[in-house]
């Protein structure tokens, strides 16, 4: 389903993540990654990211505080200087607006939760 097509936000959605995935691995991008969201709710948004087997996200910053969560597959997260590997079972937490890159040697996807800051909240 087109991303026009499909809602993101609403009362209650229940999301098949195995299908998200299946379906967002399918679009090969050409960049290494593929994302979906599945959700865009006020200041929450959460997205569904799959990388491909040495795919790399280079380093970035968010404004808002991250969570990273693997789905399958082990990821190589690094912020603060330190790299850290997780993968199923685990969860990341970023505060705001601290730079951080990733690689996934052997591929994974992780579901990629954000909060927008409030818009009289200044950032960059």
């Amino acid at each position: 389903m087109s991303p026009l097509d499909r809602p993101l936000a609403g009362e209650l959605r229940i999301h098949d993540l195995a299908e998200e995935r299946d379906n967002t691995a399918a679009a090969p991008s050409g960049a290494g990654r593929m994302a979906r969201t599945l959700v865009k709710e006020g200041p929450l948004r959460v997205t569904l990211v799959v990388v491909e087997p040495g795919g790399t996200i280079a380093e970035h910053h968010a404004p808002g505080p991250i969570t990273v969560q693997p789905l399958d597959g082990r990821l190589a997260f690094t912020a603060l200087g330190v790299t850290h590997e997780i993968g199923p079972g685990q969860l990341l937490s970023l505060g705001s607006g601290i730079r951080h890159a990733l690689s996934s040697a052997d591929g994974c996807s992780f579901l990629l939760t954000h909060g927008q800051p409030p818009a009289d909240a200044g950032g960059d």
